[in-house]
């Protein structure tokens, strides 16, 4: 856990729930010990690039959390360096809570999940819509796939956790199913 993330996410009511219960010491010298830094590594860009979807949460004006998912070939978020990642945005349906959300709060939740392995990571961050930049939305265009990027949604990464497996229950796509049934 890296420093940064933890004082985004250890607010005061959360360490005083946390004394309560008796885990603020241990959640404590985990933040200590953790990366000053919290820019993605090596090992964060290689699970990010191999999932095909993620979960991602925004605010709203009202104060409301909402919940969204996005999916995609397995590297449809871009790592483009330690601090940045991003993905198409696609048409959908075009309710856009997401970017509504963002228009007056930028900061997101990102939970990434690799459920026959058991391991997710949840990266903070702030995001933007770009749609400005062809560069940009032609990098990250689901290749052969309509419709095409309406806008690039570019996060920078405020802090990340790698969570335990404890209660991630083995779930399989399609293809990583019949990939077990080759073998």
């Amino acid at each position: 856990m890296g420093r940064h993330y933890a004082r985004i996410a250890f607010t005061p009511a959360v360490q005083a729930e946390q004394q309560r219960i008796g885990s603020q010491a241990h959640y404590a010298r985990m933040a200590e010990a953790g990366r000053e830094d919290d820019a993605l590594t090596a090992a964060e860009a290689a699970f990010i690039a191999a999932r095909d979807s993620v979960y991602m949460a925004t605010v709203s004006e009202s104060g409301w959390p909402y919940l969204q998912h996005r999916g995609g070939p397995p590297g449809f978020v871009a790592v483009l360096d330690a601090r940045h990642i991003a993905f198409a945005e696609l048409a959908g349906n075009r309710q856009q809570v997401s970017r509504g959300n963002l228009a007056g709060d930028g900061r997101v939740a990102l939970f990434f999940m690799d459920y026959p392995n058991r391991r997710r990571l949840k990266l903070l961050g702030h995001a933007r819509l770009v749609e400005d930049d062809p560069a940009l939305l032609a990098r990250l265009a689901p290749p052969g796939r309509a419709p095409r990027a309406e806008a690039a949604m570019l996060i920078e990464v405020a802090g990340f956790e790698w969570n335990c497996p404890q209660h991630i229950t083995p779930r399989y796509s399609v293809a990583e199913w019949a990939a077990l049934a080759r073998e």
